[in-house]
């Protein structure tokens, strides 16, 4: 087990997400940051399926009662296992009776723990993903005990220390494509969104990314409610622009004028209120 002895600003348990229920309206969910996430699982050679604990902002203390492997990657929260120094990417031994610790981010915004097996909690409609309104608790909570696999139930094949490129964390550009109403833009309202920076304001959550500034815009005859996933950017009446993100609703009434990538969303996941960004259509 894992007990979680601090749970942070927002901890929660993800894996690759919930398919196959949109129809119902329920969200996709899972890791906002596939590919730190996904590195983590890969060096415990884990599945990429299994899922990991994603830590928004640190705070986290974890004590755990069964010897395991852990990995830690994406933001730096200067982890420690029993006050020393842990290294980040790379397979970390666990005795019974260690103590985890996640302080403040240096960098970026979303950590990721994954454990060998991954975590074993309950599966409902095909995944662990905590989601409001779908599993019985949204977040983590103090006290709370993770059920995670014996090592002497598994078979481990472990990688080695991974470089991770700086500029996923750092870099401003995010890759989009163009989205159903793109077209629909005047040929200046296309070049305002494209060219310029955006900051991301301190409306940020698993839901959706909202940017600081407007464009001008001349807001088009009222259309039907279309379908939107993790990635749409939409344009509001008032030239706002909203990303959504991994939680997000399954239909929206506006214009979705770009679609981010799958490696748009992992970069836009570790920004913070207050970096920049811009757009870059591929």
């Amino acid at each position: 087990m894992i007990i979680v002895n601090k749970p942070g600003f927002y901890t929660t348990i993800q894996d690759l997400g919930r398919f196959g229920y949109r129809r119902f309206g329920v969200p996709v969910s899972g890791v906002m940051d596939e590919f730190s996430a996904a590195m983590a699982n890969a060096i415990l050679g884990n599945k990429p399926e299994d899922a990991v604990l994603e830590i928004a902002l640190g705070n986290v203390e974890l004590l755990f009662d069964i010897q395991t492997v852990i990995c830690i990657s994406g933001a730096n929260f200067s982890p420690t296992l029993n006050g020393r120094g842990v290294s980040m990417n790379s397979p970390v031994g666990i005795h019974p009776g260690d103590v985890l610790r996640f302080k403040f981010p240096r960098n970026a915004a979303l950590g990721y723990l994954a454990v060998a097996g991954g975590i074993q909690t309950e599966i409902v409609m095909r995944s662990r993903s905590l989601l409001r309104g779908v599993t019985k608790f949204a977040c983590l909570a103090g006290g709370m005990r993770l059920p995670i696999r014996s090592l002497s139930e598994m078979k481990l094949v472990l990688g080695g220390l991974k470089e991770v490129d700086d500029a996923h964390f750092n870099a401003s550009e995010i890759s989009v494509m163009p989205g159903p109403e793109f077209d629909h833009l005047r040929t200046l309202e296309k070049s305002a969104i494209l060219t310029r920076f955006f900051t991301l304001s301190r409306d940020c959550n698993r839901i959706g990314f909202r940017m600081a500034e407007t464009i001008a815009y001349v807001k088009p005859s009222p259309m039907l409610t279309g379908a939107v996933m993790p990635g749409t950017v939409q344009l509001t009446p008032s030239g706002g622009l909203i990303v959504l993100m991994k939680d997000c609703q399954v239909t929206g009434g506006y214009p979705r004028v770009l679609q981010l990538t799958p490696s748009g969303i992992s970069r836009l996941a570790q920004k913070r209120p207050g970096d920049k960004i811009r757009f870059k259509l591929v």
